[in-house]
């Protein structure tokens, strides 16, 4: 699945469009990313990734504690967590410098090491609350403008607090807000580098009346442009 994942993202944004992944468990960004990050060597442009979630996903085979491979997409698609055959050795990879993750607050002790190697920008929670949401986010675009590169955009259900948006497996107290979130997408919608977005770990059985699946579609809506409209509070 993760080679046909990569193959249909490369051809996708080949052809011109911008490929929309949509999925459960986040190790699909290990074939979307890396779809992503060919596309980017073939226009001779570097990719940036913005890792919207509670995790950093930093693991490897290695070091992760569980073996659970969805703990390792981030390290996977850097070059440092490889699970061959799946995707070849030489494929292109991600400069974890070029990868900015938003909304951290779960991290494993190795993994925190590992981050940290190989230089990967985190702002996790605190960094949220003591720097602004608006700020961080017009940082990493400026970055990314300033290095004529694409962007891809990674959104993990749990990035959200969990009183906002309850349909994951695996919660984490103290998310982004609904308005620090609709804000990292209206920024990403007006400075028009976002090339492919995933949108991942939704799951409808934890959901409670499909809260988290709408404020998706409606962070999605943000940002390819629609404003926050008046919606009812209350479920029908």
């Amino acid at each position: 699945p993760l080679r046909a994942l990569d193959e249909a993202v490369h051809d996708t944004a080949r052809k011109g469009h911008f490929p929309i992944i949509l999925g459960g468990d986040h190790a699909l960004s290990m074939g979307s990313v890396s779809g992503m990050a060919r596309h980017a060597q073939d226009v001779g442009r570097p990719l940036f990734v913005l890792w919207l979630d509670a995790h950093a996903d930093f693991n490897s085979p290695a070091t992760s504690p569980s073996g659970n491979m969805h703990g390792m997409p981030v390290a996977f698609f850097c070059g440092e967590a490889e699970f061959a055959p799946i995707l070849p050795k030489d494929r292109p990879l991600v400069d974890p410098k070029k990868v900015y993750q938003v909304g951290i607050r779960s991290v494993d002790a190795r993994e925190r090491e590992e981050i940290a190697e190989h230089g990967v920008n985190v702002f996790d929670m605190r960094a949220i609350d003591e720097m602004g949401m608006a700020h961080i986010i017009r940082q990493i675009v400026d970055e990314v403008r300033a290095a004529n590169g694409l962007l891809h955009v990674s959104l993990d259900v749990d990035f959200m607090d969990p009183e906002l948006a309850p349909g994951v497996g695996t919660t984490v107290p103290g998310g982004a807000t609904f308005r620090e979130a609709h804000l990292i997408m209206e920024v990403l919608c007006d400075s028009g580098l976002v090339s492919s977005l995933d949108v991942v770990e939704l799951n409808p059985f934890l959901d409670d009346r499909g809260k988290s699946a709408r404020i998706l579609v409606e962070l999605t809506a943000s940002l390819f442009g629609r404003r926050i409209l008046d919606r009812p509070t209350r479920a029908a």
